[in-house]
């Protein structure tokens, strides 16, 4: 890693969905899936699914924060997840496809607080907003078959993508305001 580029981590519910916001943006270096946030040393999907090691399907994201503000990535975050959901994400329940914040340090930690605080304060959403801001943990990257889902089964993505109702939700509550 450059020593400019920064490092953030979005648990959004399915990792496969939460890749393609952010790939091939200016200033994003890389996008991983992975896990994070949990007991279990290099869990596996299994594991992970089995809601029994802790952790979040999660994102990393390697960006220039010159190029790519943080603020920006927040916002982009939010686009992407129904931060009212405290069970999941659309049909994905359970521990592991629930939404988190992972700070990587304190300004990071008061961004996302101050954005979810603006978020809360927009009346966008008609629920209290209960996604985390919880520290990084240990971040351990998922099977090669789930790197770039989207690019790599782009049929499937695209109806697991509309089939799980994120499509929808996001049109429906973002619209042409992303």
């Amino acid at each position: 890693m450059d020593s400019k580029e920064q490092l953030a981590t979005f648990a959004g519910g399915c990792f496969w969905c939460m890749v393609k916001p952010f790939d091939e943006l200016p200033g994003i270096k890389s996008v991983i899936s992975g896990y994070t946030g949990g007991t279990v040393e290099n869990p596996t999907y299994q594991q992970v699914c089995s809601d029994t090691t802790g952790h979040y399907e999660a994102v990393q994201i390697t960006f220039d924060p010159e190029t790519f503000p943080y603020e920006k990535l927040l916002e982009l975050f939010w686009q992407q997840i129904d931060p009212t959901d405290t069970g999941g994400q659309f049909y994905d329940r359970g521990q592991s496809y629930q939404t988190a914040i992972f700070y990587h340090d304190e300004v990071q930690k008061r961004l996302a607080e101050e954005s979810k605080h603006a978020l809360e304060k927009s009346g966008q959403f008609n629920k209290p907003i209960v996604t985390p801001i919880l520290p990084a943990k240990a971040f351990y990257r998922a099977e090669e078959y789930h790197q770039h889902y989207y690019k790599k089964n782009p049929a499937h993505y695209e109806r697991y993508h509309i089939g799980s109702g994120r499509a929808g939700f996001i049109q429906q509550h973002w619209g042409d305001k992303k």
